[in-house]
């Protein structure tokens, strides 16, 4: 069982080092496109929402 540890743990310490981790200018772009599609998103649905809403509305008032 510790044989199993110390290997599965030198195992993550060498996957670690050929990780390729992004530089602070690219994790701002994709920061900012995450957070613009979140929004893009989040407007799409709310008007859909809406939309749908009033449907229904209108709908049951019948």
């Amino acid at each position: 069982m510790i044989q199993k540890s110390k290997k599965f743990v030198n195992d993550v310490v060498v996957e670690m080092k050929q990780v390729s981790w992004p530089t602070r200018d690219e994790l701002r772009g994709s920061t900012l496109v995450v957070i613009v599609t979140v929004i893009i998103v989040s407007i799409f649905i709310g008007i859909v929402d809406r939309i749908l809403s009033l449907g229904l509305e209108q709908v049951l008032r019948r």
